[in-house]
């Protein structure tokens, strides 16, 4: 029984799960999402008008199970790790799109890791409500899979991070996501994606949600792929004083792709107005198959060769600070939003990024908005003060008891 406020630790985590290697079980089925929390399931019940999208009772049926309002994310990030650690599992990754495809072989320990499509920012409530009933589906259709070919087996269902954030101002301040250059590392939900040469990391990449679409209808995450469970091949990647090329090569990472690549292009340049050297990101290439070649121009990308870049929104939407803008006719087919995207191409110190360049002027939207408000309103007011020091008062007055003053139309 955990009291209410409680937030387990990795280390409570770990032995919470001591069960599921001590018991006979020899099957463990891991359910990784993006967000979650345990409000999610009182806020889409029926109790608040809403269709309940969780109808899966294995929670119920199950001869044992334990709920954790409240998982530390430092916990979360070395779940995979600790339960690889534990026993000799043989590990299977698994998209939402492949639960079909599962095929275990109960002779030998399994840890079935299935990886549920994210929900994308800016969705309604009613779309959210729509995925989150999806993935209860495909929990269902795994355990009943399981079940009806006797595997016997235990499930993970977790998150990477919370998807409601407390109001508490200290809860706020120890789950708010600040720039990695600027909190410890294990503070993070995971940790960046680098590359190395010998014994030098050479690059760093890091975003909270890494997303393509292709012809605006498949959507392809790849954040847990490249992060968390990194199932992606960087060793096409290329490091130099000048020239850097960040690889990253995905295998089926959705039906209908066998093979995805991604390729960021940075470079290293002196630049005499600034009389420094500034890294830039100078293109970003998508390769489909092998075959279609895909390739966007980047705007607005780029950090003095000493510092990291970092900026909130990236992708090929108008609206985002920084773009990703279409150089070929096979560019138009693809949609990116990558959101809190930090790299760093050149001078990595410690395996950490350096000071981060934002992507946000100093003179944001909100501060031009007040600037110009002040102004016209210092207008109003100078114009008011000028045109009552422009009025005057008579400088003769009508006396009763004497003549009546006539006042000549000249004056």
């Amino acid at each position: 029984a955990m009291h209410e406020g409680h937030v387990v630790s990795a280390q409570e985590l770990t032995e919470f799960l001591q069960p599921l290697f001590t018991q006979n079980s020899r099957n463990l089925v891991l359910f990784l999402q993006d967000r979650l929390s345990i409000d999610d399931f009182t806020y889409f019940s029926e109790s608040y008008g809403n269709r309940n999208p969780f109808q899966n009772e294995i929670l119920q049926s199950s001869p044992s199970s334990l709920v954790l309002p409240a998982v530390d994310c430092k916990a979360t990030k070395y779940l995979l790790s600790i339960l690889q650690e534990s026993r000799d599992w043989k590990l299977t990754n698994v998209t939402d799109l492949s639960v079909s495809q599962l095929e275990v072989n109960a002779s030998n320990p399994n840890l079935l890791v299935v990886q549920l499509q994210p929900l994308t920012s800016g969705l309604k409530e009613i779309s959210t409500l729509e995925a989150i009933a999806q993935y209860d589906k495909i929990i269902g259709r795994v355990t009943m899979d399981l079940q009806e070919r006797g595997i016997h087996f235990s499930v993970i269902y977790t998150a990477v991070r919370p998807s409601r954030i407390s109001r508490r101002t200290d809860v706020v301040t120890e789950l708010r996501r600040q720039l990695m250059a600027a909190e410890e590392e294990d503070s993070l939900s995971y940790p960046p994606l680098n590359v190395t040469t010998g014994n030098h990391t050479c690059i760093l990449f890091y975003a909270s949600n890494f997303s393509l679409k292709a012809k605006s209808s498949v959507l392809i995450d790849l954040t847990n792929a490249t992060f968390v469970a990194q199932n992606v091949d960087i060793s096409a990647s290329e490091c130099s004083d000048s020239n850097t090329t960040l690889s990253l090569k995905y295998t089926k990472p959705v039906n209908g792709i066998s093979s995805l690549e991604i390729r960021f292009l940075m470079s290293n340049k002196f630049y005499e107005g600034s009389a420094r050297k500034w890294s830039t990101l100078d293109s970003v290439e998508i390769v489909q198959d092998g075959e279609k070649f895909a390739k966007f121009n980047v705007s607005a990308i780029s950090a003095p060769a000493e510092y990291s870049f970092h900026c909130q929104l990236v992708g090929t939407s108008n609206l985002y600070p920084a773009r990703l803008v279409p150089s070929n006719n096979e560019a138009k087919n693809w949609d990116v939003f990558i959101s809190e995207l930090q790299i760093q191409g050149f001078n990595v110190i410690n395996n950490q990024f350096s000071y981060a360049s934002d992507c946000t002027g100093f003179f944001t939207p909100g501060i031009w908005m007040g600037l110009v408000t002040s102004i016209i309103l210092l207008w109003i007011l100078t114009y008011g003060i000028h045109m009552i020091m422009q009025l005057t008062t008579n400088n003769r007055f009508d006396d009763p008891k004497g003549p009546a003053l006539s006042v000549p139309q000249t004056e």
